[in-house]
């Protein structure tokens, strides 16, 4: 049933961002947000994971008001994965990740084998296990958002929330992550709702779009529907060619100024 969210208000202090907000989030898909700076997809997902909370309207997951899930059925849930996440202590790698099960412990119980198990595959798909004694305080900026993204696989959430998360990794490392997460939602029947930069990543990866400018949604649905010149010509102001591309087999986004 995924996320439904409507008549949702939003202001950050001196700007009202959302002002009835209607929107419709599927189950089972991998869903791209794009848009200009600040026209409220980061905000959007913290609505979404309940890290903020509008002032008017109402969030369902699953049938259900999000505000009636308790923070760890919550969590057992929805998995994000930030931008940029400050760890300021020095817990290793492997501390980190095995934070991503927390939520599936017994409180005051101990990790379990399945646990430990989770961890390991998680940690060797994204290529961190041989610094897994490291400090995450020591770790370059796309190692350590290799760490996050570890975490919140390991938290085996049947909705994974992307902020720009492959933003500080190299070109490997993001499309390796990728396409493991978008063989979750083909595989598995996982929900992936990602923000994206670039406008080819969302394109190539997202079955479905949301394009957003100025806390308003522009277009929502199929990406071929979606991502179109006229729509990117609204929200961008660029003048845009999309077509799929030969050596990718996959959608492309041309764009130059208009």
């Amino acid at each position: 049933m995924g996320f439904s969210l409507s008549g949702i208000g939003f202001a950050h202090p001196g700007k009202i961002l959302f002002d009835g907000l209607d929107l419709e989030l599927r189950d089972g898909r991998f869903t791209g947000i794009i848009g200009p700076n600040g026209c409220g997809k980061t905000t959007l997902l913290d609505l979404i994971c309940r890290h903020r909370r509008p002032r008017q309207g109402t969030i369902r997951y699953a049938g259900q008001p999000l505000d009636t899930y308790g923070k760890r059925e919550l969590a057992r849930r929805i998995a994000l994965v930030p931008q940029d996440y400050g760890i300021n202590f020095p817990f290793s790698v492997e501390e980190v990740v095995f934070m991503g099960r927390y939520p599936h412990t017994p409180r005051f119980g101990t990790p379990s084998v399945e646990d430990a198990a989770r961890v390991e595959a998680v940690m060797r798909a994204c290529e961190v296990e041989a610094f897994r004694g490291r400090p995450v305080t020591t770790l370059s900026g796309g190692e350590r958002q290799r760490v996050i993204f570890a975490r919140a696989l390991a938290q085996d959430t049947p909705v994974l929330v992307l902020d720009e998360a492959t933003a500080n990794l190299d070109v490997r490392h993001t499309l390796a992550l990728l396409d493991r997460v978008a063989d979750l939602v083909r595989s598995e029947g996982r929900t992936v709702i990602a923000v994206f930069q670039d406008l080819n990543l969302a394109a190539a990866y997202s079955q479905d779009v949301i394009m957003m400018k100025a806390g308003r949604v522009v277009a929502a649905g199929p990406t071929p529907k979606v991502l179109t010149p006229g729509n990117l010509a609204t929200v961008f102001d660029v003048r845009a060619q999309v077509g799929m591309d030969d050596f990718t087999g996959r959608l492309q986004v041309r764009v130059k100024q208009a």
